[in-house]
């Protein structure tokens, strides 16, 4: 099958005049133009032949046509309505692509794809930079059967996701992600292999869903009210950050941290993500007991 070659700059060029487009930076537009860069982002998004695919903003079809390549179903969610007739022509001979216009933060995923809804996929995607936290995260926290995740991402967002414990780059988001998934870094990516060209790197990454047990919701809720409280004054002790933002007494936090036998003085990046769970729980008991 002969494919037009959409990581051409000349070839982007010509279906931008052909459809009378720009770059749309509103949709955070940033088309690859690297052959190699677009076969390594689905070699590690582990894409096999009976494999059912998502992709979030396919643009203008370039790994989209590499994922219909490889994968059984392919699905592309395209925000800007656009680009339907350009991905509508890209991918016209393809016949295991459908192409599907809507936000995927507000796309009814059982109304719209609902084969995909109850069907194990694997999601590959170039997103958006403006839109990467909320719909990772919600992918994560969805009950959607999302068997792996691999995204191209900006480098530091990325590097959050999967930081361990101890440096600049974990926080919140690096607990919260770690709480549903198995993360990590598989390539860096330059800004030069994008049209246009971004001002910052870039970086893929894999996320394998962990088996997350079906704990208290309201419990699940206070883990991460504790974890946003001790990562909102990073500069300051985990005792002084928490009792700032929970509203509960320094005596309190510095009780259970005692009982966990951790020094007092610590700041809350040096806490594992089962650190914060034990913290969770003592806290939560504390405060019941305090309320009775």
């Amino acid at each position: 099958m002969t494919m037009m070659k959409l990581t051409s700059p000349r070839t982007i060029d010509e279906i931008l005049e052909k459809y009378g487009l720009h770059f749309n930076k509103r949709y955070g537009q940033n088309f690859l133009i690297d052959e190699n860069v677009v076969k390594k982002i689905v070699e590690a998004g582990e894409v096999e032949a009976s494999d059912w695919v998502l992709e979030i903003g396919p643009g203008i079809g370039t790994m989209t046509q590499e994922l219909a390549q490889r994968a059984s179903r392919v699905a592309a969610v395209e925000i800007d309505k656009k680009l339907v007739p350009v991905l509508h022509e890209t991918l016209g001979d393809w016949d295991n692509v459908a192409v599907i216009q809507g936000d995927i933060l507000k796309l009814n995923m059982a109304q719209e794809l609902p084969d995909f809804y109850g069907h194990p996929f694997k999601v590959v995607s170039n997103l958006p930079y403006y839109v990467t936290t909320p719909i990772i995260m919600g992918f994560l926290e969805s009950e959607l059967p999302v068997e792996r995740m691999t995204f191209l991402v900006q480098k530091e967002v990325g590097e959050r996701i999967c930081a361990a414990p101890g440096g600049k780059s974990y926080g919140a988001l690096s607990i919260a992600a770690q709480f549903y998934a198995e993360p990590h870094v598989d390539f860096y990516v330059p800004s030069t292999v994008f049209m246009p060209r971004p001002n910052v790197d870039s970086v893929v990454i894999s996320l394998t869903r962990r088996e997350v047990p079906e704990d208290d919701s309201e419990k699940k809720a206070f883990f991460f009210k504790v974890v946003h409280g001790a990562f909102a004054n990073r500069r300051k002790t985990l005792v002084n950050s928490l009792s700032m933002n929970l509203g509960c007494g320094r005596d309190v936090v510095t009780a259970a941290l005692e009982q966990m036998g951790i020094d007092v003085r610590i700041r809350a990046e040096s806490l594992t993500g089962e650190n914060f769970a034990e913290l969770a729980g003592l806290l939560e008991q504390a405060e019941a007991f305090k309320k009775e």
